[in-house]
């Protein structure tokens, strides 16, 4: 229980403007009742090798900046070291690149399980709310797909695929978006 208590106190210090007694969407938790994180379709537009790249800016982008970092958890809540994490998402116009890799790249959690990456905040489209997929994989583990979601979108309400403990905790300054986001998966 010290382990969980002293996890979640690191966990919080990114997010210290949150207000305390906000509410945050429930996220899928490690522990006594550990949860995994929710697989979710892949969509149609995943691309297969992206490159390894821990920014999906592209340059002359005038969309809103993205940085979301978190954790790869195992549901023993022990971090999982050089779990792969390939993420994709749309241009702020809401279209894909199905032709290269604009707005598609992969990471590595480090030895503590912390990742991190420098995108963009992605388009909405027609019948989707804003979002952003991810494949995560511990090594030897195996594959999770699922997406990640905006709080207070107008477009959760109405996407079938919307789901809360999906959601990000996103902190805004200036022209620019901190999120954060722990996936806890089979490692």
């Amino acid at each position: 229980m010290e382990r969980r208590r002293l996890l979640g106190a690191a966990l919080a210090l990114p997010f210290a403007s949150i207000a305390a007694d906000e509410a945050l969407p429930p996220t899928p938790s490690c522990g006594d009742k550990s949860e995994r994180t929710p697989p979710q379709t892949a969509g149609p537009f995943y691309t297969p090798d992206s490159p390894r790249r821990g920014s999906l800016a592209e340059p002359g982008s005038k969309a809103e900046r993205l940085f979301l970092a978190g954790l790869v958890l195992s549901p023993q809540c022990r971090p999982v070291a050089s779990a792969l994490l390939d993420f994709w998402h749309c241009d702020e116009a809401g279209d894909y690149d199905n032709r290269g890799y604009r707005y598609r790249g992969h990471v590595f959690a480090d030895a503590q399980g912390r990742f991190e990456l420098d995108t963009i905040v992605p388009g909405a489209y027609p019948g989707r709310t804003r979002h952003i997929h991810v494949k995560v994989q511990a090594p030897g583990g195996r594959m999770l797909t699922t997406q990640l979601y905006f709080p207070d979108e107008p477009g959760n309400r109405s996407d079938g695929l919307y789901r809360r403990e999906l959601t990000m905790r996103v902190v805004r300054r200036d022209r620019r978006r901190d999120a954060r986001f722990d996936f806890v998966v089979t490692a």
